[in-house]
């Protein structure tokens, strides 16, 4: 192994190799949403998949984890959702 090998290995950055790709029923094991809700978060911050041929999409792992990370990070105006508006007592 290189010494430039070695120090990416023990390091923040990925070893470079082939991405590992998940399919729509790998992703829904990991996203707790149902098919449409996937197809639609991708229009906005979700990563896109991709075709590998006609009739096969996969997403990248590796942008699922980030996205993942993304969403955990504490956000106060990060909205509720599509028509859950917060009740105002008064």
């Amino acid at each position: 192994m290189t010494e430039e090998r070695r120090e990416k290995t023990n390091g923040d950055e990925d070893v470079a190799g082939p991405r590992r790709m998940l399919n729509e029923k790998q992703v829904l094991e990991i996203v707790p949403v149902g098919r449409t809700t996937l197809y639609r978060m991708e229009t906005g911050l979700f990563p896109r998949s991709t075709y590998i041929s006609p009739n096969r999409r996969v997403w990248f792992a590796d942008q699922i984890v980030a996205w993942q990370k993304a969403v955990d990070e504490f956000n106060p105006s990060r909205g509720r959702g599509k028509g859950r508006h917060r009740v105002v007592s008064g």
